[in-house]
């Protein structure tokens, strides 16, 4: 038989949030910083031809 959970409190839902926020913001800085680096030619990990013929 099905049992109602408790509700859960205020804190936790925004602490949850925060983190999920948190991992987006991360995402986003990284693939910027790697963006940046194959940009000006820094990148040791990524190899791309900046001149097309």
């Amino acid at each position: 038989m099905a049992v109602p959970k408790k509700r859960t409190s205020r804190s936790k839902k925004i602490i949850r949030k925060t983190v999920w926020k948190n991992k987006g913001y991360w995402t986003t800085l990284k693939a910027f910083s790697l963006a940046q680096s194959i940009f000006t030619g820094n990148s040791k990990s990524f190899f791309c031809n900046k001149y097309k013929r």
